[in-house]
């Protein structure tokens, strides 16, 4: 069994083929925790959980969504919806037996507003951030952290009984053992088996120190799929079973085998999101 405990099959980029990806995720006996950005990809999350045993959600409000921004990235291109933290909406979504955390959500200064100054930005991030930390804390659920170019102004904001994982961690090991002090999960993706840029290879150097030193108990895996294809299928639209590839990754590093792995990552998973059968 693998979980990857942060996909997005809910996604235009899946619309027209979302059966036949879930088959091959069945196939290969994957789990999915399948995460909202906003209202409508929440809400679309959770339709997919309540139709398939092997689908489960996360309600939440990217920080992207929080003004109208330009995303460019290798995988997409966009201008994100405005939206505000609807408490009320998403206190409906969280009454799904099959909502399991809420997020992503966090802090993000990689994407910004062009015509909003970084204060304002981030005064009105942390605020919706600690709005949605206080929403699951209210609905015994872990956070899904979304973190970009942002640890320190992260963790000044963390509530140190907060429960949850940091999505797509590639920071250095001083900031991850941070996050693991607090009591949270790495989450890592297949941006851990790119190979190092030539011309800047320390960020990948430290992705594989932390991955290195994390201990095995607080490690989840995950694709972020569509996006971040692991380097086997790099050039390919990522579909969440190719988890598998995160998992061999770790399993190099920290030299063990990928069913050790897979067993701890799969037990790491339920225990954060213990609604997770």
């Amino acid at each position: 069994m693998l979980i990857d405990s942060h996909c997005h099959i809910q996604f235009n980029a899946y619309k027209d083929d979302y059966d036949e990806v879930i088959k091959r995720c069945i196939e290969k006996n994957t789990i999915l925790n399948t995460v909202g950005t906003q209202k409508e990809t929440s809400k679309k999350a959770v339709d997919f959980a309540e139709k398939y045993d092997n689908i489960y959600a996360t309600i939440g409000l990217h920080p992207i969504h929080l003004f109208p921004t330009h995303v460019d990235e290798e995988e997409s291109s966009f201008i994100s919806r405005e939206e505000d933290f609807d408490e009320e909406y998403y206190g409906e979504l969280a009454k799904s037996e099959k909502v399991i955390a809420v997020g992503e959500c966090g802090i993000d200064l990689f994407h910004l507003p062009k015509d909003k100054s970084l204060e304002e930005v981030l005064k009105k991030q942390k605020e919706i951030f600690i709005k949605q930390a206080d929403f699951a804390k209210k609905h015994n659920l872990p956070l899904v952290i979304h973190v970009r170019d942002a640890y320190k102004e992260i963790l000044e904001v963390l509530d140190p009984e907060t429960k949850g994982v940091v999505h797509c961690y590639t920071g250095n090991w001083q900031n991850a053992q941070k996050f693991l002090d607090l009591g949270l999960y790495l989450g890592f993706t297949g941006i851990a088996t790119f190979p190092a840029k030539k011309t800047s290879p320390k960020p990948q150097e430290q992705l594989l120190e932390v991955i290195k030193n994390c201990p095995l108990d607080r490690i989840l895996i995950e694709t972020d799929a569509p996006y971040l294809a692991p380097q086997k299928y790099r050039g390919e639209r990522c579909e969440p079973w190719m988890v598998e590839e995160v998992a061999k990754k770790i399993a190099e590093i920290k030299v063990l085998t990928e069913e050790e792995v897979r067993d701890v990552t799969v037990e790491n998973a339920k225990r954060l999101f213990t609604k997770i059968i």
